[in-house]
C-alpha cells in the first residue's frame, strides 16, 4: 500500500504542474505570442516530469501498466475539475459526473482480480 500511496501522491503533484502547463496559458498568456506560452509551459512541464517519471517507476513495481494509466486518468480528472472551476472560472457541468462514472467503470475493470 505504501507504493500505491507514494505513486498517487507524486502523480497528484505531477498533474497539478501538467494542468497548469497545458491550460493556464489560455488565461494568463493569451495576449502573449504563442512561443512565450510554449516556453512557460515547457518550464512547468519540466517539474511535471520530475514527479511523473519517479511516480510511474515506483507504481510499476506493484501495478500493471494498465492500472497505472487508469490511475493517472482518474487523478487527471480529480485535478482538472477543480482547476477548471476555480482557476479558469468554467461552469460545473454534468459531463464531469458522467466522465467520472466512466472512469469508475474503468477502475473497476482494470483493478478486478
Amino acid at each position: 500500500m505504501l507504493v500505491i500511496g507514494k505513486t498517487v501522491f507524486l502523480l497528484l503533484l505531477s498533474n497539478v504542474f501538467m494542468t497548469f502547463a497545458w491550460y493556464a496559458h489560455l488565461k494568463e498568456l493569451n495576449t502573449k505570442p504563442w512561443f512565450v506560452a510554449v516556453l512557460v509551459s515547457w518550464s512547468l512541464a519540466f517539474f511535471e516530469y520530475l514527479l511523473q517519471v519517479p511516480a510511474n517507476r515506483i507504481g510499476y513495481t506493484a501495478l500493471s501498466l494498465g492500472q497505472l494509466k487508469i490511475m493517472q486518468e482518474v487523478i487527471t480528472l480529480t485535478v482538472f475539475v477543480p482547476f477548471s472551476l476555480y482557476y479558469m472560472k468554467q461552469p460545473l457541468k454534468l459531463d464531469y459526473l458522467w466522465a467520472a462514472l466512466c472512469l469508475a467503470g474503468a477502475v473497476y475493470f482494470v483493478f478486478r482480480k
